[in-house]
């Protein structure tokens, strides 16, 4: 398992985009991003910081089922 790189809010949301996820509303300093699943939507609210803390990152990752590895470092 590699390490987790510093991202950022925008990047985050960069990388859920890429993997289906929609930007649906802006509340403060938060982007909540929604994926429509069968008979289901994951939501995920994302912080728009300039660096978002690697617990906060861990818990965006196990929310969204996307593979870590689109998260780490090369």
């Amino acid at each position: 398992m590699g390490k987790l790189r510093n991202l950022s809010g925008s990047e985050v949301c960069r990388i859920l985009s890429k993997h289906g996820f929609v930007q649906v509303r802006q509340k403060s300093s938060h982007a909540i991003m929604q994926k429509a699943i069968e008979n289901s939507t994951i939501t995920v609210p994302v912080p728009l910081h300039s660096e978002i803390r690697i617990r906060t990152l861990q818990s965006i990752i196990r929310q969204s089922g996307i593979a870590r590895s689109e998260f780490e470092t090369n």
